[in-house]
């Protein structure tokens, strides 16, 4: 790996960390895991440079590397959450509430994985759409597409869940 190169991938790490980190955890739902997970990017991105052709998609790329690494964890894993962690991290927290938009997260988590993908890159880590197609490897309508049928589906739901908590 060329020295430039090299820089080019720091400094999109060093930039986007925090993004980074969220996007491997709306994956896991796991502090540790996610660490884990952006570790390993990290060390695929490294040992795989020389394969970008375009070093201009550097994030797009490595936010697919990210995305990756986190399915893989999953189907490694098969995720089986542990209900008296959430509870044992709920009582170490202290006293902070931290109830906000909790229907959001859980509609969310309750979408398809390709609308969820869409959603999460594109409004929570302020993707422009060409950005999420070429995270993706999508066209820019289907993420156009799948992006609508995400926020309708997230409308139904939330409506459904609100009309639930009125009655």
């Amino acid at each position: 790996m060329n020295r430039k190169t090299d820089q080019i991938l720091t400094d999109c790490i060093t930039e986007n960390k925090e993004n980074i980190y969220r996007l491997a955890y709306s994956y896991v739902k796991n502090k540790e895991d996610a660490l884990d997970i952006v570790q390993d990017a990290i060390y695929k991105a490294m040992t795989s440079i020389e394969l970008l052709k375009d070093k201009a998609v550097v994030k797009s790329w490595f936010y697919r590397i990210v995305i990756n690494t986190s399915l893989d964890f999953l189907r490694k894993h098969k995720r089986v959450h542990s209900m008296e962690q959430e509870k044992l991290e709920f009582y170490a927290m202290g006293t902070e509430d931290s109830y906000t938009d909790i229907d959001l997260a859980r509609t969310l988590e309750d979408l398809p994985s390709k609308y969820r993908e869409v959603v999460v890159l594109r409004y929570f880590e302020d993707l422009k759409i060409e950005e999420v197609a070429d995270v993706l490897h999508e066209n820019v309508n289907t993420v156009k597409t799948r992006l609508y049928q995400a926020l309708r589906l997230l409308r139904v739901k939330l409506k459904d869940t609100s009309l639930k908590e009125t009655k």
